[in-house]
């Protein structure tokens, strides 16, 4: 726990931690909120509702890259405040308009998100030492699973007990509440020995989006295509079993699972490879399968969520240490463009295997996801070339250009 212990004492990072919390609660809220408010509020079918969803799903994956830059050239807070200001504007008019307006809404919502997720992976980054970065991004895993734990549950409590416009407004505040605070904390994206970065210019994409950043990104969607593709399974085999209401239980011990994972990750001497800790990950999920009610497939999604902290935590480390600080916006930008793909892709790819054959085999589908990214993973970052010295000094980089992390860097206090 020491290492988590220096990293909560760096100066401002539990402040941005716990504001950070809050935004990205709301946000892995917002699909489940607009979802609610199109069936009950609007009174239309699932499907509406999922257009909406696509709508502002596919507005994060392209908006993602598009803030990040803006980040890099125009300031973090520049772009925090510009996105707060869109998000008071959309979610005041969702009770408001109709379904049309709506769906293009979403669209420009999503594309101008608060990039809270993608500033608190730069603001890590930046404020820590390479000693303490992989303990810093298991913290920023964990609190991931701990907003998708949260944040949709509040949301359906929420419209059973209130109504569906009530739940999109308070979403909405939750999400410019953390927006705002994140500007207020306005956290640094590059260190102190970075700052040449911004004045030396933007590195040309093709020295930086090399062989090992698209194995990384690879990867970042492979993952998420295989946890999207788990909770679809997951639904899938307990309806069959006719105990479809016990798939929040094992959801949530799906993540909590994950919290530990990401913790007791974080708090080793010695990393791990990304691409093997998301091979483990496609091989535990494939046999989870084989469990045929609530209470074995609570066991058997224990190893999957023991591995899936862990795993997004060495793709953001990766991401981090291998963009160049003029560009890191733009390269967290693409990570969270990737893994938002990836969910969009997991379940369809899922229900594909379901319809085809049974319930069990969406847990091998999203597995075998899973180690095929990592396969690809693999072999990229085995072409991935080193860059020199030279390259180095003149972007600003100091992080090793590598894919994997440095035996150095698992030892704090070095």
């Amino acid at each position: 726990m020491t290492g988590y212990r220096q990293v909560l004492a760096v100066p401002g990072m539990a402040s941005l931690l716990g504001v950070s919390l809050l935004a990205r609660t709301a946000i892995t809220a917002d699909v489940m909120a607009l979802t609610l408010y199109v069936v009950l509020g609007l009174e239309l079918s699932y499907a509406a509702a999922g257009g909406v969803a696509a709508a502002l799903t596919a507005g994060v994956a392209v908006g993602g890259p598009l803030l990040g830059r803006m980040i890099d050239s125009r300031g973090l807070r520049t772009v925090l405040l510009v996105t707060v200001l869109v998000q008071v504007a959309f979610w005041l008019s969702v009770p408001l308009l109709s379904y049309g307006f709506l769906l293009g809404a979403s669209f420009v919502a999503g594309l101008l998100m608060v990039p809270a997720q993608a500033v608190t992976r730069q603001a890590i980054a930046a404020m820590t030492r390479a000693e303490q970065r992989r303990a810093a991004f298991a913290l920023e895993s964990v609190q991931g699973e701990l907003s998708y734990i949260v944040g949709p549950a509040v949301v359906i409590l929420g419209a059973a007990t209130t109504s569906p416009e009530v739940v999109a407004w308070g979403v909405g505040a939750a999400i410019v509440a953390g927006g705002a605070g994140i500007a207020l904390l306005n956290p640094p994206v590059r260190a102190e020995d970075e700052a040449a970065a911004g004045a030396a210019g933007r590195p040309p994409r093709r020295q930086w989006l090399s062989a090992g950043m698209i194995a990384a990104l690879t990867m970042a969607f492979g993952t998420t295509t295989l946890l999207s593709g788990v909770d679809l399974a997951i639904v899938a085999t307990l309806r069959e079993a006719g105990q479809v209401s016990w798939a929040a239980v094992v959801v949530v011990v799906f993540g909590v699972s994950s919290v530990a994972g990401g913790l007791v990750y974080g708090g080793l001497t010695r990393p791990m490879p990304t691409w093997l800790l998301l091979g483990l990950l496609g091989l535990v999920t494939v046999p989870a399968g084989l469990a045929r009610d609530w209470p074995w497939l609570c066991v058997a999604v224990v190893g999957t969520g023991l591995l899936t902290a862990p795993t997004l935590a060495t793709v953001a480390d990766a991401v981090s240490r291998l963009a160049p600080a003029g560009v890191r916006g733009e390269a967290t930008g693409l990570q969270s463009s990737a893994q938002s793909a990836g969910f969009a892709l997991g379940s369809p790819l899922v229900g594909v295997a379901i319809d085809l054959s049974v319930p069990a085999s969406g847990f091998a589908a999203a597995g075998l996801a899973g180690l095929v990214a990592a396969s690809a993973g693999y072999l990229l970052s085995r072409r991935s070339p080193t860059r020199t010295a030279a390259q180095v000094g003149e972007f600003g980089g100091t992080r090793g250009p590598d894919l994997e992390p440095h035996a150095a860097e698992a030892h704090p206090g070095r």
